[in-house]
């Protein structure tokens, strides 16, 4: 059973004052940033992407400034350097679909396709080539992945998955989907996984956000080449349920 998210025991006037004053932010800023984007629509993609990549930015700087939650990165090194690839993903929280916008090359991401559905928001998200899927049709989801995916990455962006799914309270281990493994056997391309602890700090469903550093671990790529993907999956699954017990002992066991 996963154990209670130490941060909720450190509840005090500062976090509802910082988290109240972030997401007042998120709100106004996204009623700027949100049609800018839109409008950018007729722009060449890098430039698009660019203009897009402000909004998360001054998110992750606001969200330190308020909540003093600011986040290390140890592995950045294993970042290949002159090719795509497909990032497998541990998913707690929020904070990692913005963050990796910071410190990953540029991207798009597997999501629900009811996100770009959303007003304002999702409206801007469907412009910077997102890979939406009907989770309530897996077949046509896992055909919208590799199809759409491979595009992507032949277009030179990193195409970002997260297996689990939904996003996972900390200490628990949800099985990981085959979807972003299956992509890397029909695409060939490696695939990087990436461990995090955010949801210790900004936990699902949570309106509080708890100071501190959340720990990012950037493992070694994994090379699809003539791997079949449940191999591909379970090698990944592996290396992020270990990094996952090196970066919370006391969570995960």
């Amino acid at each position: 059973m996963p154990q209670q998210n130490l941060s909720s025991q450190k509840n005090s006037l500062r976090v509802y004052i910082g988290s109240s004053i972030f997401f007042i932010y998120i709100f106004l800023s996204l009623l700027i940033f949100g049609p800018l984007v839109i409008l950018c629509s007729v722009l060449p993609f890098s430039l698009r992407y660019k203009i897009a990549n402000l909004w998360p930015t001054s998110l992750i700087y606001v969200l330190k400034i308020t909540c003093e939650l600011s986040y290390k990165i140890e592995g950045l090194e294993n970042l290949p350097k002159d090719q795509a690839y497909i990032v497998l993903c541990k998913h707690q929280s929020a904070w990692e679909t913005l963050a990796t916008r910071l410190f990953l090359p540029m991207q798009t991401a597997v999501l629900k396709k009811s996100l770009t559905q959303i007003p304002i928001a999702g409206w801007a998200l469907s412009s910077l080539k997102p890979i939406a899927i009907d989770r309530e049709k897996p077949r046509d989801a896992l055909r919208t992945l590799i199809k759409q995916g491979v595009e992507r990455l032949h277009e030179g962006l990193v195409v970002i998955v997260y297996p689990e799914g939904t996003r996972a309270a900390p200490g628990e281990n949800k099985k990981f989907n085959i979807g972003g493994a299956m992509l890397a056997e029909k695409s060939a391309y490696p695939v990087i996984p990436i461990a995090h602890n955010a949801g210790e700090f900004w936990p699902r469903y949570s309106f509080l956000k708890y100071p501190g550093t959340i720990t990012v671990k950037i493992g070694l790529a994994i090379e699809s080449t003539d791997k079949q993907a449940k191999d591909i999956n379970s090698e990944a699954e592996a290396w992020i349920a270990q990094a996952m017990k090196e970066i919370t002992p006391t969570t995960y066991t």
